[in-house]
C-alpha cells in the first residue's frame, strides 16, 4: 500500500515492501512521522512511480530530500531529519565527517539484511 499523500511532503522515501524488516521500520517511521512530511512510497508496487531502476530502488534504500536523491545511509540521514524526534540523528549522520561510518554500518547491514529478513519472516 503506498501512502502517497499531498505532493507538498518534503521528503520521499522509497522502501522494499516485500522485505519484512523494511516493513516493520516503515511502520515506525510513520508513526514518528506525526507532522507527516514524509511520502512512503512501496517501490514492489508495479504502479510505484520510481526515479530509478526499480532494481537499483530495491537494492538500496532511496530518500529524495529537498530535489536531492540520497542512497544508504545518507537516506537514512535525510529520512530522521524529517522526523523531529529523530532529526539529531539524521543531522549527526549527515556530518561529513561521521557520514563515512554510517555507510559503513549501513554495508555491513545490507550483507546481513538476507539472514536478517528469514528471521522476521
Amino acid at each position: 500500500m503506498n501512502d502517497i499523500g499531498p505532493t507538498t511532503k518534503s521528503v520521499t522515501v522509497w522502501y522494499d515492501g516485500a522485505c519484512p524488516l523494511c516493513q516493520r521500520e516503515i511502520r515506525l517511521m510513520r508513526r514518528l512521522d506525526r507532522r507527516q512530511a514524509i511520502r512512503f512510497i512501496d517501490a514492489t508496487d508495479p504502479g510505484a512511480a520510481c526515479p530509478l531502476d526499480r532494481a537499483e530502488i530495491l537494492s538500496r534504500f532511496h530518500v529524495r530530500e529537498g530535489g536531492q536523491m540520497f542512497s544508504g545511509a545518507a537516506a537514512f540521514a535525510a529520512m530522521w531529519r524529517a522526523i523531529p524526534l529523530l532529526r539529531p540523528l539524521g543531522i549527526l549522520a549527515g556530518w561529513r565527517p561521521v557520514t563515512p561510518m554510517f555507510e559503513a554500518a549501513y554495508r555491513v547491514f545490507l550483507r546481513l539484511r538476507p539472514r536478517l529478513q528469514r528471521l522476521f519472516r
